[in-house]
């Protein structure tokens, strides 16, 4: 299981090249199916507008859209608008291509571009589920508070998972393994690897 996008890409898509084949998938498709098969259960309204942004290496590039969608779906009080680019029309956080590392200096930084699509919303929360998506969108959320003031102080960028954590409660708590046995019993029904979210809506 990968939390990462680029490593979910990684292990799928570019390890068989080298001979390594393994059963690969995002922690959203795991949530989703054990949201889904009853086996965590969102029961505490989150009363806040949310939008989500697609992290390129699940988006864009492995057709993972419908799984962090469902879980936003499932939280009780979440109303959730999407960004004018979204899906396969998604648009870079701006960690890409190593650029997380460099500092911008012409022209509009790409996770400004970013939050500003978001901003157009008026959300409560940023979700995503990229660990670099919630850092690049993070420091240009804080930028935007204490710069500008265009962003308000409670506006916050969090993974889905988290959002997830703040409505769930186990359905029953069994010993020997619980969590272990949870996350095989998913991995069983979870897509997997390339094209693993059948979406063809942009």
């Amino acid at each position: 299981m990968a939390s990462c996008p680029h490593c979910f890409n990684t292990i799928s898509r570019e390890y068989p090249q080298l001979g390594g084949n393994y059963e690969v998938i995002h922690h959203t498709q795991l949530l989703a199916k054990l949201v889904a098969d009853g086996k965590l259960t969102p029961v505490t309204a989150v009363n806040e507008k949310l939008t989500y942004h697609d992290p390129c290496f699940l988006g864009r590039h492995n057709k993972v859209f419908t799984p962090p969608r469902e879980i936003l779906e499932a939280v009780p009080g979440v109303t959730a608008e999407e960004m004018h680019r979204c899906k396969n029309r998604g648009f870079c956080c701006g960690a890409g291509g190593a650029r997380m590392w460099m500092e911008e200096r012409i022209g509009k930084r790409i996770n400004t571009e970013r939050i500003d699509e978001a901003l157009a919303l008026d959300p409560d929360t940023i979700s995503t589920s990229c660990p670099y998506c919630l850092v690049m969108l993070g420091d240009a959320v804080a930028e935007k508070k204490k710069g500008s003031g265009q962003a308000k102080d409670s506006l916050e960028v969090i993974d889905v998972a988290q959002l997830l954590v703040r409505s769930v409660a186990l359905k029953e708590a069994s010993p020997n393994g619980a969590v272990a046995a949870l996350i095989e019993d998913a991995s069983a029904g979870a897509a997997t690897g390339p094209n693993a979210d059948e979406d063809p809506q942009p």
